[in-house]
């Protein structure tokens, strides 16, 4: 299997039907090569060749061919003809989708320089953590993803899915990107705008999926590198197929010493490196009970070591966190004889989280002392389960529904530390309690007429929280202390979201759709339960917390001028009413306390653009750009920030990206990503030193990988990250920046059976 330049083609399904004998199903290996077998006769075999990123190829192969290799050419597939599974729970045409989708293909992804999941994802303008630093040096709990700007925090108002399991972290929210299979990952799928509809919780946003490879027969992908920051990275992806079984297995290993966040004129002995060293292993097994059953087992594990660029001056202790984490999955998936597609899958994640803090004492400002104040453990638990249906009940309506259940256990077990040293608890404290949520949606899709589609979908959402418990006692006494409740009230809400959209073809080339919903998000058990202190502030959990809530809506236009040509626009406009906030309820000259509360409402509204160019098999362009207004329109605890642009949302994104592939020759892909400046607090205030002007200032960074074939196993590759070392500034107090200039060079090895 080969594209129109002679190029490999990996991953492609091939379907091979020989009446009355049962229908094969194979993947192409990473040469590109399938093996089928030929039950004899002298009638044609249908082989259908299904390829991401290329059109499908039907074709019959005579008898005579079979004793020879049989080539088959693939080219690629119009930009709209794309198939994606994320925003309708179901597969779909990209150009029949009504909303904002862009898919990343596997082939894009380890085309980039950037070793890290997020850091891949933000050439796409709707795409931003908390904070504009990248994982590589960001604390776990500040990696929430925001898209358009929705409501940045820590926590994720965006639901990401691995293979259309819940990838978020139960306990808090946020995201581990640095657990995404990056290797393994067949496209990602980005869902912008609200989904709660079909997905509920977290999809206030939209969604992520991450969709991983089918097994290949008899394969073996190494990719190693090293580059600058002292950085090795290991990826390893395995797999085989036997008849009707199939299993694969990934591992990836990252190690760097990292760089000191703190800007060099503010550094003090306080600051050090921040680093980070992971390791992550998945492995699937795949069964194909008959021609249309198919079901699975799954399961991964996680670590993560993090030093988070400060050390405690007393005694040289750095801060901190640690992650371990486990988890399986298992599911199957029948279509039956009556059109009928069925889904089910069962998932259970158990995660420990370590993490201290260090609080800088230093009234002098030159971070010369500091201390610890806080040591952490957080148990998680979560088990899970989803079940869906799917039936095109006419050639023009097609109707699925589907169920998802979760519990979430988890506490915080904390050490309060002396204010002195930071080296004796003085208080300890057990926080946190047990989420269930169970949700159901339906969804109908009707073709009114040839060109106008209409899209209705609603979703009811229940959750309970219970058993929450606040068991703090002093630690020299083991009395209770004036924060002490163990047994904290109960609540439950419910929340309906429903969506409506159409999309209407003016021509085959001309579309242009509209759709208006609602999303929500349920507080987390760390909102919940968990209180922190950081130096000389307090916050307080609350278990009164309520849901946050959108209304939104978007209009957009889809024209491709030719099958090589996209063009899109959308308009979209979010209201977010009782958003989660942290409000000041007390202060002393010596502590702060603040309390989590849902408060006040925002308003984000904008224009998302992009545009894709194929201009050859070899030449690609795209382009994207993002305007997104971000204002608090209400605030009751604080009627002056009212008007204030939300922290952390710059106005203006824009990505470029250039690529030349051609096998005989190289590869090679330049990208450029432009951020606007952005405000670092709710007051709109605070500035870099040197800068006249509030905010974090505007920058851009070029990245560029390049890779030559040397032989059908062998690639050979180089990238740079930020190549021309531009520093640019991701917070203030004390002023931080971004990732340098990381160069890498590396090699990559497939190998493949017949």
């Amino acid at each position: 299997m080969v594209d129109a330049s002679g190029g490999a083609v990996a991953g492609a399904t091939v379907v091979v039907r020989q009446p009355p004998a049962p229908e094969q199903r194979v993947v192409t290996g990473p040469d590109g090569r399938f093996t089928f077998f030929f039950v004899g006769g002298a009638v044609p075999v249908d082989v259908v060749v299904r390829a991401p990123g290329f059109g499908e190829v039907r074709r019959a192969v005579m008898p005579a061919e079979v004793a020879g290799p049989v080539r088959i050419v693939v080219e690629p597939s119009g930009i709209e003809e794309t198939v994606t599974v994320t925003p309708g729970r179901a597969e779909l045409r990209l150009g029949s989708v009504p909303a904002s989708v862009n898919v990343l293909a596997g082939e894009e992804i380890r085309r980039s320089a950037a070793p890290l999941a997020d850091d891949v994802l933000r050439q796409l303008p709707s795409f931003s953590l908390f904070r504009r630093t990248s994982s590589l040096s960001s604390h776990p709990t500040a990696q929430g993803v925001s898209l358009r700007g929705i409501g940045p925090s820590g926590v994720s108002r965006t639901l990401v899915l691995l293979d259309g399991v819940p990838f978020n972290d139960p306990f808090g929210g946020w995201v581990h990107w640095t657990r995404v299979p990056l290797e393994a990952a067949d496209r990602i799928e980005v869902v912008d705008g609200a989904t709660s509809s079909l997905y509920g919780n977290y999809a206030m946003g939209g969604v992520i999926n991450i969709v991983t490879r089918p097994p290949q027969p008899r394969s073996v992908e190494l990719r190693t590198q090293y580059g600058s920051l002292n950085s090795p990275k290991f990826d390893l992806r395995a797999s085989d197929v036997w008849g009707r079984a199939s299993a694969s297995v990934d591992v990836s290993a990252f190690d760097t010493e990292g760089f000191v966040p703190v800007a060099p004129e503010e550094r003090g002995p306080v600051d050090t490196r921040a680093a980070v060293q992971f390791a992550n292993v998945n492995a699937r097994l795949q069964y194909q009970l008959s021609d249309d059953v198919q079901a699975f087992v799954q399961g991964g594990y996680f670590r993560e070591d993090r030093d988070n660029g400060k050390v405690s001056t007393i005694n040289g202790e750095p801060e901190a966190n640690a992650t371990r984490w486990r988890t399986m999955s298992a599911g199957f998936r029948a279509r039956l004889a009556g059109g009928d597609d069925v889904q089910a899958r069962v998932f259970v994640d158990a995660e420990t989280f370590r993490s201290n803090f260090l609080a800088v004492t230093d009234a002098t400002g030159a971070r010369s002392a500091s201390r610890m104040s806080l040591a952490q453990r957080v148990p998680t638990t979560a088990w899970g389960a989803s079940a869906q249906w799917a039936r095109a009940v006419s050639p023009r309506h097609a109707l699925s529904a589907g169920l998802d259940w979760r519990r979430v256990t988890g506490e915080s077990q904390e050490q309060v530390l002396d204010f002195a040293r930071g080296e004796t608890p003085v208080t300890l404290r057990e926080s946190g309690g047990r989420q269930h949520s169970v949700g159901f949606y339906v969804q109908d899709i009707v073709s009114v007429t040839d060109a106008l589609t209409l899209t209705l979908s609603g979703r009811l959402d229940h959750w309970r929280n219970v058993d929450g418990h606040n068991i703090e006692v002093s630690a020299s006494t083991g009395e209770p202390t004036a924060g002490h409740d163990p047994a904290l009230p109960s609540r439950s809400d419910t929340v309906f979201s429903p969506r409506i959209a159409a999309l209407y073809a003016v021509t085959d080339r001309l579309s242009v759709w509209g759709s208006f919903g609602t999303g929500f998000r349920a507080p987390t058990l760390n909102e919940l339960y968990r209180q922190f202190r950081v130096g000389s502030v307090v916050t307080l959990a609350n278990v009164e917390l309520g849901p946050e809530r959108l209304v939104g809506g978007e209009a957009g236009v889809r024209f491709s001028p030719a099958s090589s040509v996209s063009l899109r626009a959308t308009w979209f406009d979010n209201r977010v009413t009782d958003p989660v906030s942290n409000v000041t309820i007390d202060t002393t000259p010596a502590l702060v306390t603040q309390q989590r509360q849902n408060l006040g409402s925002t308003h984000i509204y904008g224009l998302q653009t992009d545009a894709e160019w194929r201009l050859s098999p070899a030449w690609r362009v795209s382009a994207a750009y993002l305007y997104s207004h971000a204002t608090v329109t209400a605030f009751d605890a604080n009627p002056s920030i009212v008007g204030n642009f939300l922290p952390q949302v710059p106005r203006h994104r824009a990505s470029f990206d250039v690529t030349f592939t051609d096998p005989r020759l190289f590869d090679l892909t330049v990208d450029v990503q432009a951020i606007g400046s952005q405000f670092d607090d709710d007051q709109n205030t605070r500035s870099v030193p040197g800068y006249s002007t509030p905010g974090l200032p505007r920058y851009a960074v070029v990245s560029l990988l390049a890779s030559r074939r040397l032989s059908e196993t062998l690639d050979v590759f180089a990238g740079a990250q930020n190549l021309f070392d531009q520093r640019y500034y991701v917070g203030t107090l004390p002023t931080t920046i971004g990732t340098p200039r990381m160069v890498s060079v590396g090699v990559r090895i497939r190998v493949a059976g017949r």
